[in-house]
Order: structure tokens, then C-alpha cells, then sequence
């Protein structure tokens, strides 16, 4: 029997699944698209989102995280600010044990590597690299933190990410 080593699976997390902190969102579907819409407004919404792939209890198998898109668009009014970019590993911990957390260094492709670039009325897709890879383990979870801050006239409209990944069983 054999074994399975792709190199090259990505996993689609749909905007309705990301958890947004402030603003009012609203699950939409225009010329076939969906996304998340926040209605314009002058608030500071945190966005997390769930980097939702297999761990494994053994070294070297399941999801060996790369890579991670994040596709939105912004319209009518630049964002105030896109400071926080930042990939965060939460180890589960055993029954009465502690939660401890930890965030991965990533690197961000030079269209979106400062606020400033991030913020324009433009569509985006910001890569975040890991930049050392890692295998996720059976007790990792892994999320993706966006903080925004929007003018009163943004309108901005999520629409998914993508997790890139090794998948070895």
C-alpha cells in the first residue's frame, strides 16, 4: 500500500467563516460572487480567521502549512489602517492544563507588505509566508489576525482565503 505526499493542495476558507469583532457584516451574493460586506462605517473591526487543515499526532504527516491568501476588496473611501497581519499557533492543551499560543514569523508579498498598501481602494490578494513551514500537530490550531481600521466611506467586501500546504498520509 501507498502513501501520499501532493505538494501542491489548497484549501478554499470561505469569508463566512472568518469571525469579524466590529462592524455589521452581511453574507452576500452579486453577479454570482460571494463575500462578506461590512456596512460603511467608521470602525476598528479584528478579523480571525481559521486556518482549518488536518494535523497528525505523527512527525512529518498530515497538512504541512506554507502559505496563506487573504482576497478582499475595498472601495469608496480608502481604509484608515491594515496594521496587524499576523499568523497566531494555539497548542490545545490537556485537561487542566493552560492554553499557550506562539506567533509563527510570516513574510507578506511586496503589493501588501505595509498598511499603506493594504489600505487603498483596490482588490487584494495579500500573501502571507510562513517562513519556516510547519507541520500542524494534533493539538495545533492556527489563525490568521487582521486588524483594520475603517473610514466612515470603506466599503469593504471579503471574500475567502486560501491555505497552501504539503498533505502527507
Amino acid at each position: 500500500m501507498g502513501y501520499v505526499n501532493d505538494t501542491a493542495m489548497v484549501q478554499f476558507i470561505p469569508p463566512n467563516a472568518f469571525a469579524y469583532s466590529a462592524g455589521t457584516w452581511t453574507p452576500t451574493l452579486a453577479s454570482n460572487v460571494f463575500s462578506m460586506n461590512k456596512t460603511a462605517a467608521a470602525d476598528s473591526p479584528n478579523i480571525f480567521i481559521p486556518i482549518t487543515l488536518a494535523g497528525n499526532s505523527a512527525n512529518y504527516k498530515g497538512s504541512y502549512l506554507t502559505a496563506i491568501d487573504v482576497i478582499w476588496s475595498n472601495a469608496t473611501a480608502d481604509l484608515t489602517s491594515v496594521t496587524t497581519v499576523e499568523l497566531e499557533k494555539q497548542v490545545i492543551p490537556a485537561n487542566t492544563a493552560a492554553q499557550t499560543a506562539s506567533a509563527p514569523t510570516i513574510t507578506i508579498d511586496s503589493s501588501n507588505d505595509t498598511s499603506a498598501k493594504r489600505l487603498t481602494q483596490a482588490n487584494h490578494t495579500m500573501t502571507v509566508t510562513l517562513s519556516t513551514p510547519v507541520w500542524i500537530g494534533a493539538g495545533d490550531a492556527y489563525f490568521l489576525y487582521i486588524t483594520v481600521a475603517a473610514a466612515a466611506g470603506s466599503v469593504l467586501k471579503v471574500f475567502g482565503a486560501r491555505a497552501y500546504f504539503t498533505k502527507r498520509l
